[in-house]
């Protein structure tokens, strides 16, 4: 896009106008996954503005290869990722028992069982839910990741990224069913 050129460049030059654009034009996205990752809006902010910092920083490192969002979006989720990381207190939990895969992938709506969810209702149930199940949750369904990727980016095993993603769902399930938004919190094969 013409017009996020002359904004890159300009930053690139350092020019506080084009800062100021770039940051205007995507803040609300950027926020959006920062609040995938946090534990609140206050914290989303903390992430948001350090990530931005970093952009600014490294945008002499942007190759013009893929969409510039794509990577502003990366930089925030690794970051958001470093972020627990550096502030982890055992946000995972890891399983006993044997997960299958056809659990963790059965997700498609049942029918008439659901009635549609709003974007907000949907971030807000995300963010309520435990940072571990949260962070595999996000970069599963979100960022589609691998179970094997996930468990390399929060060093984790992979059958803790299955077993988080399966809880993850299922607490969203019960999440939406207390709200009634769905009839029936276990899939069929549960």
């Amino acid at each position: 896009m013409l017009i996020d050129d002359s904004i890159i460049e300009g930053c690139i030059a350092g020019k506080r106008d084009a800062q100021s654009a770039l940051y205007r034009k995507y803040v609300s996205v950027m926020m959006a996954v920062c609040l995938r990752y946090a534990q609140s809006r206050d914290e989303a902010e903390d992430i948001l503005s350090e990530a931005f910092l970093k952009i600014f920083t490294n945008i002499r490192s942007y190759r013009y290869e893929g969409s510039f969002e794509g990577w502003m979006k990366r930089i925030m989720i690794n970051h958001a990722l470093n972020y627990y990381r550096k502030n982890r207190r055992s946000p995972f939990l890891e399983d006993i028992g044997e997960i299958k895969e056809t659990d963790i992938l059965n997700d498609e709506p049942r029918s008439a069982d659901h009635s549609p969810v709003s974007a907000e209702t949907l971030t807000s149930l995300i963010q309520m839910l435990p940072r571990g199940y949260k962070m595999v949750f996000n970069l599963y369904v979100f960022e589609d990741y691998s179970h094997k990727e996930i468990s390399q980016m929060l060093q984790i095993s992979e059958s803790t990224s299955k077993t988080q993603l399966l809880k993850a769902r299922k607490m969203l399930r019960k999440k939406l069913y207390d709200l009634n938004l769905i009839k029936n919190p276990a899939p069929s094969n549960e």
